[in-house]
């Protein structure tokens, strides 16, 4: 029998989750964005119409410097990106991709300017996003950030995307923060709020970076819930990494995106064996969710990385291309069902439009 969405958030606060905030809170006006983008796609060379995005990868890093110390812009050898990334791009465009969203966040290597060349050079369509990066022990979080409330924070990342990133002029077009292992942590319930109150000034989606953590991924839901956003403006940012499709299923229940990122094979770079081979759980997960009626809310993406700080530990992008579809048309799945996880789910994802209870 179907469940409901309250019904679903029920299931997952079972799991042991509790609530952050009253539900029945005034909620505070948030600002509204001077230019209406409503039902575009943001990309970094302006906005483009949902029909026209193509197969899209909707979690990548194009661009990336985690792990050094934070910057913001990221600071990058323009030709030697335009030497490594570009001929990548035109590769992916040859296997059919048409759009990547870079999901490299504030303070770890977003450059908007870069990703608008390559945009521009490549003929892809690219989408950056605002937001801050609360895992990795909130190394990543602005100092300020630490003692500004919610809507402060909220604020900053509403001016991205109605002035643009810094000076750039160039709209984000999601929202990208992350939680910590564990109970979310003050900080990181604060970044999510910051998350859902853009939400309701921008329209954009929201990719929170949770993992196998599906307490935290209810916490987020009753956040968003007590900001009146709902559920299917959040995406369960790898979730390839659950191990049990029961949490996902409840969460696809209640409204919510699953991105099955991650996507890997074993292959050899520099010399040597890199990479997990993820087909298995992937396949399982996306089965799970199909057979409950949630395929129209699955992302499929690799988490890649095209030139992060070490060149040599470079995360391909075209495993699904050339295994995992092949291996789901094995299984079944019909043209239609690929063309709706590669380019029906990603546009109606990043279409910007508000998604309230």
């Amino acid at each position: 029998m179907p469940i409901g969405r309250r019904h679903a958030l029920r299931n997952l606060s079972a799991l042991g989750l509790a609530s952050l905030l009253p539900l029945n809170k005034t909620l505070a006006k948030p600002p509204v964005a001077a230019v209406n983008f409503v039902g575009t796609i943001m990309t970094v060379i302006g906005p483009v119409d949902p029909d026209s995005l193509g197969f899209c990868l909707p979690h990548e890093h194009l661009l990336s410097r985690f792990g050094e110390e934070p910057a913001e812009p990221g600071r990058y050898d323009e030709a030697a990106v335009t030497a490594t990334v570009l001929p990548y791009l035109s590769y992916l465009s040859g296997l059919g991709v048409k759009a990547i969203a870079d999901c490299t966040a504030h303070s770890f290597g977003r450059n908007p300017s870069m990703l608008a060349k390559l945009a521009t050079d490549s003929g892809l369509h690219i989408i950056t996003n605002t937001g801050y990066y609360g895992a990795a022990e909130d190394r990543y979080i602005p100092g300020a950030a630490h003692g500004q409330s919610a809507e402060e924070i909220a604020a900053e990342w509403i001016r991205e995307f109605e002035e643009g990133i810094g000076d750039t002029g160039i709209r984000p077009g999601f929202v990208k923060t992350a939680v910590d292992n564990g109970p979310i942590s003050e900080i990181d319930a604060k970044l999510v709020r910051a998350a859902a109150i853009t939400h309701r000034a921008t329209g954009l989606t929201l990719a929170i970076h949770t993992g196998n953590n599906a307490p935290a991924a209810a916490q987020q839901l009753t956040i968003l819930e007590g900001e009146g956003v709902h559920p299917s403006a959040w995406t369960w940012t790898h979730a390839f990494q659950v191990p049990d499709p029961a949490p996902l299923v409840e969460a696809a229940t209640a409204g919510a995106w699953i991105s099955l990122d991650g996507l890997k094979l074993p292959y050899y770079q520099a010399g040597r064996a890199q990479g997990d081979d993820t087909f298995d759980r992937h396949l399982e997960l996306l089965l799970a969710l199909r057979k409950s009626g949630h395929l129209g809310q699955v992302l499929l993406s690799h988490d890649g990385s095209t030139f992060p700080p070490d060149l040599t530990a470079r995360r391909p992008m075209d495993f699904l291309s050339n295994a995992f579809l092949p291996v789901l048309r094995a299984k079944g799945f019909s043209e239609e069902e690929i063309d709706t996880l590669t380019v029906r789910n990603p546009a109606a994802y990043f279409t910007i439009r508000e998604r309230l209870l």
